[in-house]
């Protein structure tokens, strides 16, 4: 079987990898929603949907700092990165361990043939396929349902010291517009550019992240000091998982808009 990766690197396999170690945690939750959990051996800390693979698989360390030997000793068929998630060296350093899959999501259809990709792979073609038709439902009946195309410009803070936004190319700008918001950040160099606190001004809406950093309800104020926009903590996971977290990520995107529309009444 030949495979080519969402970053042209072409794998051969000779037979379906039994062995998998997954350093994404939204790959991590896709490969158990196909029905793999058996064949996970090795994941990262933060895989935490389920939270007991943490206890049950070998942790091998973030998504930006793996232990190696760990790794080797595990005898994984194959290994599972993103481009974004994973640095370069890592990646480079683990092809002489097992064959890399690289993943490379910033649309929502790059996201479904990431899907249907593991289905091949792993020979979970039929359980693939369900969820991308299921996931395409529930997307087409958010989107009919969507009245307008934007409510308000948003800035998406993902990082408080220094002050950093989501900006353009970027998976959560993508499900940023497909829940019918408009990223007031996207002019910015950069993929998460830094931003200063004159810069939140004309926002609608600051959406506070629960990843990478943990933003809580105490942090809100201090955005308030700076603006007039409303200022809303929102799930990461949401918006910045991809695979099966977007099966629940439209229900998600309707009840936030819902919440905020009720607000304004």
């Amino acid at each position: 079987m030949n495979i080519t990766d969402q970053i042209g690197t072409r794998l051969e396999f000779d037979h379906t990898p039994l062995r998998i170690v997954s350093l994404v945690p939204s790959q991590t939750e896709l490969l158990v929603h196909l029905g793999l959990e058996e064949h996970i051996v090795g994941v990262t800390k933060f895989c935490v949907h389920p939270l007991h693979l943490r206890g049950d698989r070998e942790v091998v360390g973030g998504t930006k700092q793996v232990d190696i030997v760990k790794i080797t000793a595990l005898q994984p068929d194959i290994i599972l990165c993103n481009k974004e998630e994973n640095t370069k060296e890592i990646v480079e350093s683990l092809r002489a361990i097992a064959p890399v899959h690289t993943s490379d999501i910033i649309s929502v259809q790059e996201s479904l043939d990431l899907i249907l990709q593991y289905g091949a792979i792993f020979k979970k073609e039929e359980e693939a396929q369900q969820l991308v038709t299921a996931i395409t439902e529930e997307r087409n009946q958010f989107l009919k349902e969507l009245k307008t195309s934007t409510q308000g410009h948003v800035g998406y803070f993902i990082w408080k010291e220094p002050i950093m936004v989501a900006g353009a190319h970027t998976f959560i700008n993508t499900l940023l517009e497909e829940a019918g918001f408009k990223n007031a950040f996207t002019s910015l160099k950069g993929r998460y550019p830094e931003v200063q606190a004159e810069q939140l001004v004309n926002l609608d809406y600051i959406f506070l992240s629960s990843e990478p950093f943990p933003f809580k309800e105490e942090h809100i104020a201090l955005f308030k000091k700076n603006t007039t926009a409303r200022v809303v903590l929102v799930d990461g996971e949401y918006f910045s998982w991809y695979g099966s977290r977007l099966l629940k990520a439209y229900s998600y995107f309707r009840n936030l808009r819902s919440q905020l529309e009720l607000q304004e009444l």
